[in-house]
């Protein structure tokens, strides 16, 4: 069943300048993993340090080896950027409602 997950950045101020470059490599690497069906970017409107990605998955299962691989040999410098730790939500459609 796919999924979506919510990662929700907060950038440090003075990184806001060169964050799009940076993003922009990162989440290049995120649309080409296996199972990614995509990911949009939405910036907060009255806080552009406020980033919330929003990435669609083909399964939970595709979404954990995505992060494994982040947490491994993909790692990247979006740490370098944040100015507090990252909040993953999975979330899946309702058919109910």
């Amino acid at each position: 069943m796919p999924i979506t997950a919510h990662l929700d950045l907060n950038l440090k101020a003075e990184v806001l300048p060169k964050a799009p470059a940076v993003l922009r490599d990162i989440l290049a690497d995120t649309r080409a993993f296996d199972g990614c069906l995509g990911v949009d970017v939405l910036i907060d409107s009255k806080d552009p340090a406020h980033i919330l990605v929003v990435e669609r998955w083909a399964s939970l299962e595709h979404d954990a080896a995505y992060r494994a691989w982040r947490a491994g040999e993909g790692a990247s410098n979006l740490g370098e950027l944040l100015a507090a730790p990252p909040v993953l939500t999975h979330f899946e459609a309702s058919a109910e409602i």
